[in-house]
């Protein structure tokens, strides 16, 4: 029974973050170094690790939130091993050297809860969304993991003059110190996502990446509020 299986098996660890398969984070736990969590995406842990959903962390920030905007989130602390998931999406992980990742958060999977983050405004949309659009940052120095539904690219936008484009329902993250610029395609009467026929597209540009998934959710990707 245990050899068919033994390729499955959990192996050693060699970071606090590191992927399990495409589809599956590993965590490794330790007394002091607390994590948030998307709501749910426990499926597995070894050891002695508690959750508390909602702490009080999470319900600052999410005052500023307006309904069904943001990820829940829960406080992962303890020590041993935990194990995450995200309805079988890919995995991406990312080490922060001090730096910062703007990430869409319906793919924010977990992170050091040391981390500096917030909802802050997408500058130079807000003549495209109205009241503008929203969207989580984190920097510092610590562990990010995000989702991707299906493996994502990594766009090296090289800070050059050229833009890059993205398709806002297939946008999955991007460096904070780009410029961000929305630009509108002949269909000028769509604002935001897959059925508006790649009306709308959001353009970067400077030195970063911009990570993009094979997928575009009919979910919105940026809150428009208020």
């Amino acid at each position: 029974m245990n050899q068919p299986l033994a390729g499955y098996a959990p192996a050693p660890v060699t970071a606090r973050m590191e992927n399990h398969g495409n589809h599956m984070l590993k965590v490794a736990m330790q007394t002091g170094q607390d994590l948030f969590a998307r709501v749910g995406s426990m499926v597995a842990y070894e050891g002695f690790i508690q959750y508390e959903p909602s702490p009080s962390a999470v319900r600052q920030i999410a005052r500023d939130w307006v309904t069904g905007e943001g990820a829940p989130l829960m406080k992962c602390t303890g020590d041993g091993l935990l194990y995450l998931a995200d309805y079988g999406a890919n995995v991406v992980v990312i080490n922060l050297n001090g730096d910062g990742i703007s990430v869409n958060a319906t793919n924010l999977l977990a992170f050091d809860a040391h981390l500096t983050w917030g909802v802050e405004r997408v500058k130079g949309l807000a003549k495209f969304a109205g009241q503008g659009l929203w969207n989580t940052k984190i920097s510092g120095q610590g562990w990010v993991a995000l989702t991707s539904r299906g493996k994502p690219i990594v766009v090296d936008c090289g800070g050059g003059e050229d833009e890059t484009y993205v398709d806002p329902d297939a946008l999955v993250a991007w460096s904070p110190n780009l410029k961000v610029k929305g630009k509108r395609s002949f269909r000028a009467q769509s604002l935001i996502g897959r059925g508006s026929g790649e009306a709308y597209q959001m353009a970067f540009s400077g030195q970063g990446i911009v990570v993009v998934q094979p997928s575009e959710d009919s979910t919105d990707r940026l809150r428009v509020r208020g």
